[in-house]
């Protein structure tokens, strides 16, 4: 009986450890406050910051895999060029993201900054990633038309929109490298 006893407290402490570990209780970061510091990006919309991978709030870049036709018909590797673009505005410099909400990955998604500059911004007007309208509530639409117009970037070619790719592609929300 004791040992059955002391079982079920072992099982009954095991599992308010696991839910306050899931609630981030024993995180050593407050849930909602900033995260800053160096970055190390992921793919043209995602980055690692302090050890946390943050998507970058209301853009959608093509997945690091991805590739695209440039102005003369050739395929090129937007996706990594995307990536390439958001290293470069990044610049090694030290990263503020705020975050707004969390996706189905558990990663952060945020609006993030670099010297006051908004990196979501900055990647839509650049033309390496697309208003993802349907959670920015239009946020980038100016910088995406300015882009488009320009034939920066994606708009030089021929893409096809980032997530209609992963719908075919990644059917089942693949994720890789706990990227999606």
């Amino acid at each position: 009986m004791r040992t059955r006893s002391l079982l079920l407290w072992i099982l009954i402490v095991a599992a308010i450890a696991f839910a306050a570990h899931r609630s981030g209780q024993f995180g050593t970061r407050n849930p909602g406050a900033p995260l800053s510091g160096p970055a190390r990006v992921v793919d043209g919309d995602s980055l690692e910051v302090g050890g946390q991978r943050v998507r970058l709030y209301g853009i959608d870049a093509p997945e690091g895999r991805r590739q695209c036709r440039d102005a003369r018909g050739q395929d090129y590797a937007c996706g990594r060029e995307a990536a390439r673009a958001l290293e470069l505005i990044v610049g090694g410099r030290s990263v503020t993201c705020t975050p707004v909400d969390h996706d189905r990955y558990e990663r952060e998604v945020a609006a993030c900054t670099v010297d006051g500059r908004d990196l979501g911004e900055a990647m839509v007007r650049s033309g390496h990633a697309r208003d993802y309208a349907r959670h920015s509530h239009g946020r980038y639409a100016a910088a995406e038309r300015e882009a488009r117009e320009a034939r920066r970037g994606l708009w030089a070619g021929e893409f096809e929109n980032p997530g209609e790719w992963r719908k075919r592609e990644m059917p089942n929300g693949a994720v890789r490298n706990g990227v999606k």
